[in-house]
Parts: C-alpha cells; sequence; structure tokens
C-alpha cells in the first residue's frame, strides 16, 4: 500500500509531505466546523450556509487572479505565502464570536485555498515534466485521502467529548498544518517566474480563451460526482430506501479507501490528450451506470439486497471518480500555455467551488424530489458531458494551435526563453 501512496523521492514527495501535513488538520476541520460554529460560536445554520456560499464563490473568482500572480512572481513564493494566509484564517475562526467577523474570516480563508490550490499547480507543473504530472497528482490524491481519513478520526474524537475545548484543539491542529505545508514547501527548489507579456497579450488570458473555458464547464458538470457522495446519496439512502442509516458513513470509508488504494494505478496509462479523453469518456459512461444501479436501490427490496446495490453503485460513482480526476489533471495542464499554468489552473479550479455551490440545491431537486427519473435524468448529463469533452478538447487544441503560428509570426520568442527556463528547473 506505501507504495501506492507515496510518489518518488525528490520534489514530488516534498509536495506529499505538504498534502499530508494540511489535510490531516482538514479532515478533522471538515467534521466539526458545522456543530463548532453552531453549538461554540452560536450562528444559525443559516448564517453558515449563507457565509460559506458568499466565501466560496468569492474564492472561485480570486482564483486566476492569484493564479498569475504565481506565473509572475513565481509559484513557490506566492504557494507558501498563501499557505500561511490560509493558516491564519484558520486560527482566527478560534476568535469568532458572530456573523460578520465569521463572513469575513470564511472569506479568506476560500480565497486563500483557491489561490494556494493554482498555485501548487504552478509549482508542480514548474518541477515535474509534464509526461509525469498526472501519476504524480495521483499520488497526492492518495496523500490527500490518507490524511483525511485520519483527520476525519482525530475530528470523531473531538466529536465524541463534544466540548469547547476539543473543538478549538481540532482548529489549532488545522492552522498548524497549513503552517507546516508553508515550512515543507520552502524546501521545494525556486521556480522562475514567466517574463513580462508579450505585446498585446491579454493580463489575464485565460478568460478570452473560449475553449478551455468549455472544457472548464464540463469539468464542473462532472465534478458534481461530489456533493453527490457528500450530499445527495445520504439523503436519498434516509429518505427513499430502507437500507440503515449507518451506511452513509461506511460509504464515504468505501470511497476514501478505494481512491488510496487505485487512484495511482487508475492514472497509470494516461499520459496525453487522447488518453485523457478517453478516461473522461469512460467516467461518463460507469457514472450513467452508478445512477442507474443507485436507482435501483428505491425498488423495496430486502434491506440485504438494498445495502449491495447500494454497495454496487457507489463502488462504479468511485471507479468513475478517478478515471475523472485523472484525465481532467491531464487536460487541464495539457491546454494550458506552458507560461500561464497558474491562471489556467487557477480558471481550471474553479469547477470544484462551482460545483459544491450549484450541485446542492441542482442534486436534491433532481433525486430527492424526482426520485428513480432523476437519477436517470443525472446519469444522461453525466454521460453527454464525458462524451462531450472529446470535441472540445479537439477544438481548443486547434485553437492553441492557431494562436501559437500566430505568435511565432507577429514576435520574437520570450515564451520560448521561459520554456527553456522552466525546462532548467525539471529535473528532480
Amino acid at each position: 500500500m506505501p507504495h501506492q501512496i507515496l510518489p518518488p523521492t525528490g520534489a514530488p514527495r516534498v509536495l506529499a509531505v505538504a498534502q499530508l501535513s494540511n489535510s490531516l488538520g482538514d479532515g478533522a476541520y471538515y467534521v466539526t466546523s458545522a456543530l463548532y460554529f453552531t453549538r461554540v460560536v452560536g450562528l444559525s445554520p443559516t448564517q453558515i450556509g449563507l457565509a460559506l456560499t458568499i466565501a466560496w464563490a468569492i474564492g472561485s473568482v480570486t482564483g486566476v487572479p492569484l493564479g498569475a500572480l504565481a506565473d509572475r512572481k513565481g509559484p513557490r513564493g506566492t504557494a507558501v505565502l498563501l499557505a500561511l494566509a490560509t493558516s491564519a484564517s484558520v486560527g482566527s475562526f478560534l476568535f469568532i464570536r458572530s456573523f460578520v467577523p465569521f463572513l469575513l474570516t470564511a472569506v479568506l480563508y476560500a480565497v486563500a485555498q483557491c489561490g494556494l490550490a493554482a498555485a501548487r499547480q504552478a509549482l508542480l507543473a514548474g518541477l515535474v515534466e509534464p509526461s509525469a504530472r498526472t501519476g504524480v497528482l495521483a499520488h497526492l490524491q492518495s496523500t490527500l485521502n490518507a490524511g483525511l481519513a485520519v483527520g476525519a478520526a482525530l475530528g470523531g474524537l473531538a466529536l465524541r467529548h463534544d466540548t469547547r475545548e476539543a473543538y478549538l484543539a481540532v482548529f489549532a491542529l488545522d492552522a498548524a498544518g497549513f503552517l507546516l505545508c508553508a515550512v515543507t514547501l520552502l524546501r521545494l527548489p525556486v521556480v522562475p517566474g514567466s517574463p513580462a507579456r508579450a505585446k498585446g497579450e491579454p493580463r489575464l488570458a485565460v478568460l478570452r480563451d473560449r475553449p478551455y473555458a468549455v472544457v472548464t464547464a464540463l469539468n464542473a458538470v462532472l465534478l458534481l460526482r461530489m456533493p453527490l457522495l457528500s450530499l445527495a446519496v445520504p439523503l436519498w439512502i434516509v429518505e427513499r430506501t430502507n437500507a440503515p442509516s449507518w451506511l452513509v458513513s461506511a460509504l464515504f470509508v468505501l470511497n476514501t479507501l478505494a481512491v488510496m488504494a487505485f487512484q495511482v494505478r487508475m492514472a497509470r496509462d494516461i499520459d496525453g490528450p487522447r488518453t485523457a479523453i478517453r478516461a473522461v469518456r469512460r467516467s461518463g459512461l460507469v457514472m450513467l451506470a452508478s445512477c442507474v444501479v443507485f436507482a435501483c436501490s428505491a425498488a423495496g427490496l430486502p434491506v440485504w439486497a438494498t445495502v449491495a446495490v447500494l454497495v454496487v453503485g457507489a463502488v462504479l460513482q468511485v471507479v468513475a471518480e478517478m478515471q475523472q480526476s485523472a484525465g481532467s489533471w491531464q487536460l487541464g495542464f495539457d491546454l494550458a500555455p506552458a507560461h500561464q499554468i497558474g491562471q489556467y489552473q487557477g480558471f481550471f479550479g474553479t469547477g470544484v467551488p462551482v460545483a459544491r455551490t450549484l450541485g446542492p440545491l441542482l442534486l436534491t431537486s433532481l433525486l430527492v424530489m424526482w426520485g428513480v427519473p432523476g437519477w436517470l435524468l443525472l446519469g444522461g448529463i453525466f454521460l453527454v458531458t464525458g462524451l462531450a469533452m472529446g470535441p472540445v478538447v479537439r477544438w481548443a487544441e486547434a485553437d492553441r494551435r492557431r494562436g501559437a503560428g500566430n505568435c511565432a509570426t507577429s514576435h520574437d520568442g520570450p515564451a520560448d526563453e521561459y520554456r527553456t527556463s522552466a525546462e532548467r528547473h525539471v529535473t528532480l
């Protein structure tokens, strides 16, 4: 199992340690934060939901300029500063006692998190050769899940004690984790920032890249699998099936362990746009099958049979998740210009907050209210989206080739100079 989680030595291993250091605290934070803010701080669920929705909406918008900042100033320093900002925001939650400070701190947390994700991707791109990036990201995803699982167990201890001190210890752990993440990132080599923009090149070029925007939108639709597992399936199990409620936790553990064990293997054969397209296409097909199986769990079967059907649906869902993740990682990097990885990854990463913001309302309406027809419609959406990725990626590649041709005839080679500089930092 360790070789499935730990990446190769060098920069990938250091990135994994940084990932693990903050995911431990995040796992504990995720399972305790709602109760902390309601029971200790005294906020209402409506206030918490409103603040987090606003915060992540702002965070998703700021990911692009913060990613562009990482491109210009260098991704390592930017990632370190944003990790420190995240640590500070989590630590600030310890002193929040009313709604407005909570909202402001939540905005800082979301902005720092979205920017940190973009800067980390740019840092990885500067340190790992293109053919190895998806494999390294698969290792990092396994590391992330391992940290979240252990952190969730620690958070469970805090929930068992259910005291103010226990919750405060969790927040302190998360803040310390991001502080350790910042220190760990300093062990990596410096990746140089990109040169000044070429004449006529927009400051945030990704906002004018229509093919990349469509790829990002399709990926956001496929990311609806995230609130599907965390919200829609639990509600479906409790309200529409005769399965025991403990199955909700069991399916979450199944998902976490599966990603830890098999994500690296799933990503092993993905090394370019063609293989990435096939992975995304397969993920759409498997998600359709998963939705059909989940729909069958409402057929009034014996309890043991309902449990078995739900487990099969969850297995298909996690297989689709691993294929979609690996394929989208490859496409997100391959379709981005080498000197603008940060801002492009910042834009590509908006799919996560968009799915988490819009997904709950959409999925609860489709599945809990519509029932079986909603599952079938959702499965069809996943299938069509997965199939659409191929033509859109080919459009993006053709657009990139045209853009490269225009650049070659309009100005000399600062971009080539940057690529040569960056390539000197690829060796681990």
